[in-house]
């Protein structure tokens, strides 16, 4: 789910269903991310309690992995949504370090989100998931799915004190180039790292039940939209370096911050559905740096926004 979040190797970008492993990209090993060391960790699937509870977290679960089986094109409880899974951005089940986990979901919410201009709870958060990165349509929030979702997210964000963000929750933010990422280094980068799961077309591979991918679209109609939080260069580039391709991890990334940056930018230069909330960023001065839709109030240019270089425009906002 995007809650937010969107999947997230670029060897398989979007973030792979389970299934047998494909030998990882050669590359040198690049330097870790600075995180000396996992501060927060999931509970385990078998720690989920017995009884009505339980079942509701269970449910959640299957709900995180097999979103399109139950919520797709051809749904068993409803077709609301593009054939994704929310797995495939919140990666292990939204409990991987820097995998756009749920970790800090729980003790945040509610909370005031610029982007809203409200206080969301945690059933508008999960909804603004199913519209903007499934392109779905938003589930009802008594439904028996919706209650389900937020019971497994609190699950998961259990042990974390109510207010705290830990240390590798969420997506990381990988420091800015002092350049524009640049979608045609980064169609390099896709060949060499990405296509032979996510295809030369960016549509993925779908599993042969057609209930969701193997592989997940990272473009086209039945990708994330321009409203998700993915489309946001900074999310989507610090989600690549932490997570892509197969065989990376955190502790030790195949990408450069380069190499993260312009695939990110390739991957959002593709076609994919047009969405827009007509009451997003209400104070437009919210609006954040690599948001890539006017009207701003810096001055910079809409390319500036999408592309960067990113740390002009902050510098900008910061001063007095």
């Amino acid at each position: 789910m995007a809650i937010g979040s969107l999947a997230i190797g670029l060897g398989c970008l979007l973030w792979p269903e389970p299934g047998p492993p494909k030998a990882a990209s050669v590359a040198t090993p690049r330097p870790p991310a600075p995180e000396p060391t996992a501060t927060w960790q999931a509970p385990a699937e078998q720690a989920i309690p017995p009884g009505p509870a339980g079942e509701r977290v269970r449910y959640g679960r299957e709900l995180v992995t097999r979103t399109a089986f139950y919520l797709g094109p051809r749904g068993r409880v409803a077709t609301l949504t593009n054939g994704m899974n929310c797995q495939n951005c919140h990666l292990a089940a939204g409990t991987q370090f820097w995998g756009n986990n749920f970790a800090a979901v729980a003790p945040t919410y509610p909370k005031f989100r610029p982007r809203s201009g409200t206080v969301e709870d945690i059933y508008k958060r999960i909804n603004d998931c199913v519209q903007r990165s499934l392109n779905g349509q938003p589930l009802a929030r008594q439904s028996p799915e919706m209650e389900a979702l937020a019971a497994y997210i609190n699950w998961v964000g259990q042990a974390v004190p109510k207010g705290e963000k830990p240390p590798g929750s969420g997506i990381y933010q990988l420091p800015y180039l002092d350049r524009p990422a640049d979608p045609g280094r980064g169609q390099v980068a896709y060949a060499q790292h990405c296509a032979r799961c996510h295809q030369t077309n960016g549509q993925g591979q779908p599993t042969p039940d057609g209930h969701g991918y193997t592989y997940p679209p990272l473009w086209g109609p039945n990708s994330y939209n321009t409203a998700a939080g993915l489309y946001r260069l900074a999310h989507f580039a610090g989600y690549i370096k932490m997570n892509m391709p197969q065989g990376a991890t955190w502790q030790s990334p195949l990408l450069t911050d380069e190499e993260a940056w312009d695939l990110a930018a390739y991957v959002n230069s593709r076609p994919r559905p047009q969405r827009h909330f007509a009451a997003d960023w209400p104070d437009v001065a919210q609006k954040p740096v690599d948001h890539p839709f006017g009207p701003f109030t810096d001055g910079f240019s809409e390319a500036q926004h999408k592309y960067g270089p990113f740390g002009p425009i902050e510098a900008a906002r910061q001063k007095p």
